[in-house]
């Protein structure tokens, strides 16, 4: 796995669509809308945050795993709309011993249902088994998600099936999860 790829320059992700970029403090407002709605974060084990000044420290937080070589947490921004930013995409627990790496994604509600999740998530994949050379993709979704299940899907992913109360998730406690996966020879075949 080329983790240099991620983390020697933050990667810009471009499609027709959408760009993938650095989340900087001037989008505080578009990110304080996103993490101020407990429905976005219903299913995930992440707390909403009801705070600017809160949010406005995520964002070095950010920048913070980045350079850590931790996570990489992309802005979803319209390609037409380049400083709107849509919802968020990520990469993190890089394992190098098994080239394996694990994702997750949240739009704000109002841009749910238009197909940004799956192309931001298509993108990355790209990005993932072509440019950083990982041989496996997965992500955990608690089982109520069938939103985020039918984005895991339709980019090619694979249910491996349940963990049953196997994770402490912030704000929900220990959770079930469904493990989805997807392998670089799935992928290019």
């Amino acid at each position: 796995m080329n983790v240099e790829a991620v983390f020697e320059h933050f990667p810009i992700l471009r499609s027709d669509e959408l760009v993938l970029k650095k989340i900087e403090d001037r989008h505080v407002d578009e990110v304080f809308e996103i993490y101020d709605n407990d429905r976005v974060f219903e299913y995930c084990g992440i707390i909403p945050k009801h705070n600017k000044d809160t949010v406005r420290n995520m964002i070095g937080h950010f920048e913070r795993d980045y350079n850590k070589r931790s996570r990489v947490k992309w802005g979803i921004f319209a390609n037409h709309e380049a400083e709107r930013l849509l919802g968020i995409i990520e990469a993190m627990d890089f394992n190098s011993k098994v080239d394996m790496v694990t994702i997750g994604y949240f739009l704000a509600e109002s841009h749910w249902g238009k197909g940004i999740a799956a192309e931001a998530l298509r993108m990355l994949l790209h990005f993932l088994f072509v440019n950083v050379n990982v041989n496996r993709i997965q992500a955990e979704v608690m089982p109520r998600n069938e939103n985020s299940k039918k984005v895991l899907l339709k980019n090619g992913f694979t249910k491996e099936g349940m963990l049953r109360q196997a994770t402490l998730w912030s704000g929900k406690g220990i959770v079930d999860i469904e493990m989805y996966g997807i392998l670089r020879e799935d992928y290019m075949s």
